[in-house]
C-alpha cells in the first residue's frame, strides 16, 4: 500500500536482475577474487601487508597480536569478516603455501596436514623481510590512492613492489564466470628472465623459458613431463602433473618406498588416510603398513611393502590411486587495467616491467622535488648566513622586528627570499650558525645540486631507467634469491605408468570359482612328458583351476564370459601372486555379474590403435556351435560395467573367443570327438547386438568344447586332449576344409578309457604346454617331445591321473629354451601325482576307422 509522499518506479524485474548481477560480478572480479597483474596481490592481501605497515609490524620490529592486525585491516579498509582477513594473513605465513611467505608468524598457524591455525587471540605477526621490498617506496607518491569503504581514509590501488610477486608466489581464486589459479616461480629465475626481457623486447617465450624453467613448488615434489609446462607458458594455460619425491630404502627387512616431499596443496593427512582405504579395500596390494615419521627436520613418510611386492609397481599404483601424483591447472587470468585478461609468460613479465617503470619515474619525480625543495631552502641559507656581513644584517632584521612576521617579511625584503627560504631562516637555531654548520651548508648544497643533476638525467634518459630495474632486481636477487626446490623430469609427460612396470612374461590363472592372479612364467619349471607335475595352486573347498593363460604385464585383456558379457583389464592390474596363492575373486576386479563366470579371454595390443582394432576381429563359439564374428573395433572402448559381447539363449553359453586377422581358419570340435575346419571368410562379420550362425552341427548328446583359429599352416599342428589324460597332436591339413555349419570329421577316438575330449589347441614344435588338473595338479611340457600322429587315433597319455582326478584346462606358453629343468618330486607327497608305475608306459593306440567314414559325413547346411 502506497503511502502519503513516496512515489513508486515501475522496474522492469528481468532488467534489474541483470543490471545488479552484473555490478555484483564485476565487483566479485575486481575487488576480490582477481589480482592484479602489477603486484600480484587481491585486495585483501594489500590490505592486509598495508595495514600491517600502518602498523609498524616490519620486519625488525616486535611481533603483534594478530587479533589487533586484524581488527585494524577490518575497521580501517576491509569491511568483511574477520576470518577472511585472518585466513588471508595466515595463508601469506605459510611456507607450504607461498613460495616466498610475506608474514612471519609466531604461534601455531597451521600444517600441512590441514590442521587448523590457532584463534587470532593467540598468534602474533609481523611483515617479512621480502614485503619490505613490496611495500619499498609506498611513501614517496609511487602509487595511487583511492578512498577506503566510508571515505574517511584511503588506502594504496596497488603496491610499488619490486619483487615479482605474481611471478613469484601464484595465485588463485573463484571470480564470477571466471577463475585463476597461477602457479609459484623460482625468484632468481624470475629475475633473470626479466633482466633477459628489459635487454631484449623482442625476445621470444621460448627464450625466455631458458631462464624460467618451470613453476617452482613451496613443497618440491617433480613435475612430470614439459608439455603442460610448455603449453602454460605459451598460452596461460596447461596442466602441470606434479609427482611426490621418492626413493627405497629397506626398513625392518623389508622394502620402503620414503616420501620426502608431496605434490602442491596435498594434505598429507587426508592423502595418507585415502591411501589406507584404498589398501584396505585391496586396491592397492603390496602394502604392508603405513607411518608418517615427519618431524620439524622435515617430511618422511614410509610406505613398507609385503616381501612379494614390487616397490615400482606398487609406486606407481600409488601414482595412479593416490595423491602422490596430482595435476596443477594453470590459468593465468589476472586484472590488466582493471579488467582480466589471459597472459602468457611475456605478458606477465610484461606488465611488471612497466609498472616498474612507472614507479622509478614516480619515484624519481618525487625525489627530485623534493630536492629542489632543499635546494631551495638551502639557497636561502647561503643567501643569508653565507658571509659575516649578511649574517649579521638578518640577525638585526630579527632582533630589531616586533613580531616574527615582520621579520620575515624583512628578511624577504633585504635578501630577495622566497616565504619558504625565509621561514627556514627564522626556524634556524643558533647551533647552525657556527661555522662548521655553515661548511655543512655548502657541502650539502653542492650533493644536493648533484643529485638533482642525476635525477634529471634519469628522467630524460629511458635506458638509465630500465637499468636501474635491472639493478633493483639483481639486488633483491642476491638478498633473496634460494634453490629450485621442484624437480623436472624431461621424460615423463605422458608415459602412461605400465612403462615402469617390467613387461615380464606371466601366467594368469582362474579357477573354476572364479579366483585370478598372476604369476612369473620363471616360477614354473620345466619337465618332461609323463612327468608327474607339481602344486600350481591352492585351491578352496570344491573349487579348481579352470584356465589358465600366458601373457606379459602390458598387454590388454578381454574377459568374456558364459552370459556373453566383455569386460577389460590391463595384465598388471591383476594381482601378482606366487604359484600356491589362490589368487583375489575375479568380483573384486571388475564388475561381473554373481551369477556369471568368465568363460573366455582375449589379448590384445593397443586399443586406441586405429588401423589395428579396425584390421582384426573377435571370433566367439558357444556350447551349442554358434559361431559370431564382429570387429575388434567394437570392444576398443572400455567401460566399467562391461558390454554386451553375444546374446547367449537359454541352455547355452559362451565357451570361446579369439582373435583374428580376416585371413585365419577356424576349427571347432566337440566333446564326443568331432571337429570341423572352415575359413574365417564363410562367417560374415556382424554388429555386438547379433545372435551369430551356425558353426557346427551336432547330435543331440553333443555338445561343442572349443574352438582354435589357425593362422600358419605350415607350422600349426592341431592339439587335443581328453579329460582323462590323453592327447594327440595331429596336421591341420588331415582336417579337410568344409563348409561352416557341417558336422566335421573325427578327431580323437572317444572311448571310456580317454574320456570325452575337453581342450583343442593349436601348437607348434617350439610351444610349451601348461596342463592343470581339478585337484590343482601343474605340468609344463615342451611340444616338441609330442609327435605329430594321423588325425583317427586315439593319442598318447600326457599325464598320469591320480584315482578319479581329471584334466580341467590346458593353455599354450612360451618356452625359454635355454633353462630346462628337471624336478625332484618326493613319492607320496602333499599336492603331487604319483609318477606311473614301471611298465605302464604311454600307449600309442590306432584305429583302422577310414576318414571318409560315415562319421565324417558332413552337413552344409547353414542356420
Amino acid at each position: 500500500m502506497q503511502r502519503e509522499g513516496e512515489r513508486l518506479i515501475p522496474i522492469n524485474i528481468v532488467d534489474e536482475m541483470k543490471s545488479s548481477y552484473i555490478d555484483y560480478s564485476m565487483s566479485v572480479i575486481v575487488s576480490r577474487a582477481l589480482p592484479d597483474v602489477r603486484d600480484g596481490l587481491k585486495p585483501v592481501h594489500r590490505r592486509v601487508l598495508y595495514g600491517m605497515y600502518g602498523l609498524g609490524v616490519f620486519s625488525n620490529r616486535k611481533y603483534l597480536k594478530s587479533a589487533r592486525i586484524v581488527g585494524d585491516v577490518l575497521g580501517k579498509y576491509h569491511p568483511h569478516g574477520d576470518s577472511s582477513v585472518y585466513d588471508a594473513m595466515v595463508r601469506m605465513a605459510q611456507p607450504w603455501s607461498l613460495r616466498y611467505p610475506q608474514v612471519d608468524g609466531q604461534g601455531n598457524f597451521g600444517s600441512m596436514d590441514g590442521d587448523p591455525p590457532a584463534a587470532m587471540r593467540y598468534t602474533e605477526a609481523r611483515l617479512k623481510k621480502i614485503s619490505d621490498e613490496i611495500l619499498s617506496d609506498l611513501d614517496k607518491e609511487t602509487v595511487d590512492f583511492q578512498n577506503n569503504f566510508d571515505d574517511s581514509l584511503t588506502e594504496p590501488s596497488v603496491m610499488p613492489t619490486k619483487i615479482p610477486n605474481l611471478l613469484v608466489n601464484g595465485t588463485s581464486g573463484i571470480a564470477v564466470g571466471m577463475a585463476t589459479n597461477m602457479a609459484p616461480h623460482n625468484l632468481s629465475e624470475a629475475v633473470d628472465a626479466i633482466t633477459a626481457y628489459i635487454d631484449n623486447r623482442e625476445i621470444t617465450i621460448d627464450e625466455l623459458m631458458q631462464h624460467i624453467v618451470a613453476p617452482d613448488f613451496p613443497t618440491g615434489g617433480i613435475i612430470y613431463g614439459y608439455d603442460g609446462v610448455r603449453d602454460a607458458f605459451h598460452t596461460g594455460r596447461g596442466r602441470v602433473v606434479l609427482r611426490a619425491k621418492v626413493s627405497f630404502e629397506e626398513v625392518h627387512n623389508r622394502n620402503a618406498i620414503i616420501v620426502t616431499e608431496i605434490p602442491y596443496q596435498v594434505n598429507k593427512a587426508e592423502m595418507i588416510a585415502r591411501t589406507a582405504e584404498l589398501v584396505k579395500d585391496e586396491k592397492i596390494p603390496g602394502i604392508y603398513e603405513i607411518r608418517d615419521e615427519s618431524d620439524r627436520n622435515g617430511m618422511r613418510v614410509v610406505y613398507e611393502l609385503k616381501n612379494d611386492a614390487i616397490p615400482n609397481v606398487v609406486l606407481n599404483l600409488l601414482y595412479k590411486y593416490t595423491s602422490l601424483q596430482t595435476s596443477f591447472s594453470v590459468n593465468n587470468i589476472a586484472l590488466v587495467h582493471g579488467r582480466p585478461e589471459q597472459l602468457n609468460l611475456k605478458d606477465i613479465i610484461h606488465h611488471f616491467v612497466e609498472h616498474r617503470h612507472v614507479i622509478i619515474v614516480r619515484r624519481t619525480e618525487y625525489e627530485l622535488r623534493k630536492a629542489r625543495e632543499r635546494a631551495h631552502i638551502l639557497e636561502g641559507f647561503m643567501k643569508v648566513i653565507g658571509t659575516q656581513d649578511s649574517l649579521d644584517k638578518a640577525i638585526s632584521i630579527i632582533r630589531h622586528s616586533a613580531t616574527p612576521q615582520a621579520a620575515k617579511e624583512g628578511i624577504i625584503q633585504e635578501f630577495d627570499l622566497s616565504e619558504l627560504q625565509a621561514q627556514a631562516i627564522l626556524d634556524l637555531r643558533l647551533a647552525r650558525l657556527t661555522g662548521m654548520e655553515l661548511d655543512k651548508i655548502r657541502d650539502e648544497y653542492e650533493a644536493i645540486m648533484k643529485e638533482i643533476n642525476n635525477l634529471e638525467d634519469i628522467l630524460a634518459n629511458e635506458p638509465r631507467r630500465f637499468q636501474i630495474i635491472k639493478d633493483e632486481l639483481l639486488e633483491i636477487k642476491e638478498k633473496y634469491g634460494d634453490e629450485r626446490r621442484t624437480e623436472i623430469d624431461y621424460s615423463g609427460g605422458e608415459m602412461s605408468i605400465e612403462d615402469i612396470i617390467p613387461n615380464e612374461a606371466v601366467v594368469l590363472t582362474i579357477s573354476h570359482a572364479g579366483y585370478v592372479k598372476r604369476t612369473l612364467l620363471s616360477e614354473y619349471k620345466i619337465q618332461s612328458r609323463g612327468g608327474v607335475g607339481n602344486k600350481a595352486a591352492t585351491t578352496r573347498d570344491s573349487d579348481f583351476l579352470e584356465y589358465i593363460v600366458s601373457a606379459t604385464n602390458h598387454q590388454y585383456m578381454l574377459f568374456f564370459t558364459e552370459k556373453g558379457k566383455c569386460y577389460w583389464l590391463r595384465v598388471f592390474e591383476i594381482p601378482e601372486g606366487s604359484k600356491t596363492a589362490k589368487g583375489r575373486a575375479v568380483q573384486n576386479l571388475i564388475n561381473i555379474e554373481p551369477d556369471d563366470k568368465i568363460k573366455a579371454y582375449i589379448r590384445t595390443n593397443n586399443l586406441k590403435d586405429a588401423e589395428y582394432v579396425n584390421q582384426m576381429s573377435v571370433v566367439m563359439v558357444t556350447k551349442n556351435g554358434t559361431i559370431k564374428k564382429t570387429s575388434l573395433e567394437a570392444y576398443s572402448r572400455p567401460r566399467v560395467n562391461g558390454v554386451n559381447a553375444i546374446e547367449i539363449r537359454d541352455n547355452d553359453m559362451l565357451l570361446g573367443a579369439y582373435l583374428t586377422n580376416g585371413t585365419s581358419e577356424i576349427m571347432i570340435a566337440t566333446k564326443n570327438g568331432k571337429c570341423i575346419r572352415f575359413p574365417e571368410a564363410k562367417v560374415r562379420e556382424v554388429g555386438r547386438g547379433s545372435i551369430g550362425v551356425r558353426g557346427i552341427s551336432m547330435e543331440e548328446d553333443d555338445e561343442a568344447i572349443g574352438m582354435i583359429v589357425v593362422n600358419d599352416l605350415k607350422n600349426d599342428t592341431v592339439l587335443v586332449v581328453s579329460e582323462k589324460g590323453y592327447g594327440k597332436r595331429t596336421a591341420v591339413e588331415d582336417y579337410r576344409i568344409t563348409n561352416r555349419g557341417g558336422k566335421g570329421v573325427i578327431t580323437l577316438n572317444i572311448t571310456e578309457k580317454t574320456g570325452n575330449l575337453i581342450a583343442i589347441q593349436n601348437v607348434t614344435d617350439d610351444d610349451g604346454l601348461m596342463i592343470i588338473n581339478k585337484s590343482g595338479v601343474a605340468i609344463r611340457m615342451n611340444m616338441n617331445e609330442m609327435r605329430v600322429m594321423g588325425r583317427n587315433t586315439q593319442g598318447v597319455k600326457m599325464i598320469n591321473l591320480k584315482k578319479n582326478d581329471e584334466i580341467a584346462a590346458i593353455a599354450k606358453v612360451e618356452m625359454d629354451k635355454d633353462v630346462v629343468e628337471e624336478e625332484e618330486l618326493l613319492e607320496g607327497e602333499e599336492g603331487v601325482i604319483l609318477p606311473a608305475e614301471e611298465g605302464d608306459a604311454p600307449e600309442i593306440e590306432n584305429n583302422s576307422e577310414d576318414e571318409n567314414s560315415e562319421d565324417a559325413a558332413e552337413d552344409n547346411s547353414e542356420e
